[in-house]
């Protein structure tokens, strides 16, 4: 099936399916900013500082140029989770182990924390970093949100059970998003505010932008969508090079496009 057909499916798709409309003569061309070959496993994503993240052979790595950083642990079997927020204290997870690693800027070791040790039971599957020495949980024993303080081994939950099975999640340092198998778009904030934001169409990968706009993918196609207008929620596609993709990511205007050989950087100026 050529892409076109694929495209026009998915159009179809999405109109059938939701209440959304679909603009075919709105679309965001991104500009080409640069690009360069990688034999990495997964990217991860750039800091403010201009540093790449990748990992390669369970192996995580910095790099800038012909400057590069390593960190690996292979005690404690394989990376789950990067959270990539505070560039001064960077969050390894590692579900297997029920533990989290956190690294410095030159990835030394800060702390490390094995949640299978806690007094509070605690079996993370979703984590990401929070404000104040504090790190998002979701603890799958009575499937809660908490908020564990990682200086003071304390951990406190702040969400009611959830109910339905979260099918991605995303953190920043005041928030807690997930999606559910229902594709219903939810966030919790760190005081355990919960607040239904819409409903998400069928996608393949998703990065969240903020509590109204986000940029998710599916067969192979890029889409933007702000549903800050309620009277016009339309989604725009985002015109890239790469035919396939195994992943992107967004931070700051630029788009990043991660292939099995490449990556490619975008400025995007979304509407």
């Amino acid at each position: 099936m050529s892409r076109t057909v694929r495209h026009l499916l998915f159009i179809l798709f999405i109109g059938c399916c939701s209440s959304v409309s679909f603009a075919q003569n709105k679309k965001i061309k991104p500009d080409t900013i640069s690009h360069f070959k990688t034999d990495a496993d997964a990217f991860l994503g750039y800091d403010s500082f201009g540093y790449c993240y990748l990992i390669k052979n369970n192996v995580f790595r910095k790099v800038k140029g012909n400057e590069t950083f390593e960190y690996k642990n292979v005690s404690l079997g394989n990376i789950t989770k990067v959270d990539l927020q505070n560039p001064l204290k960077i969050v390894l997870f590692y579900e297997d182990f029920n533990s989290v690693v956190l690294l410095d800027n030159q990835l030394n070791k800060i702390a490390e924390i094995n949640f299978s040790q806690n007094n509070i039971p605690i079996v993370v599957t979703f984590i990401g970093m929070s404000t104040q020495n504090q790190l998002w949980v979701y603890n799958s024993l009575n499937q809660q949100i908490g908020l564990f303080d990682y200086l003071k081994n304390e951990y406190k939950t702040v969400s009611t059970p959830l109910t339905e099975t979260i099918k991605y999640y995303q953190t920043d340092f005041n928030t807690f998003y997930w999606i559910d198998k229902k594709n219903n778009w939810f966030s919790c904030d760190i005081f355990g505010k919960t607040t239904a934001l819409g409903k998400i169409p069928d996608f393949d990968t998703i990065e969240i932008m903020n509590t109204h706009q986000y940029i998710f993918s599916k067969g192979n196609f890029l889409f933007f969508k702000d549903i800050s207008d309620t009277n016009s929620t339309t989604i725009c596609e985002i015109e890239i090079l790469e035919k396939t993709f195994d992943k992107f990511c967004y931070k700051d205007q630029i788009l990043s496009i991660f292939t099995a050989k490449e990556i490619t950087n975008y400025k995007i100026v979304t509407p």
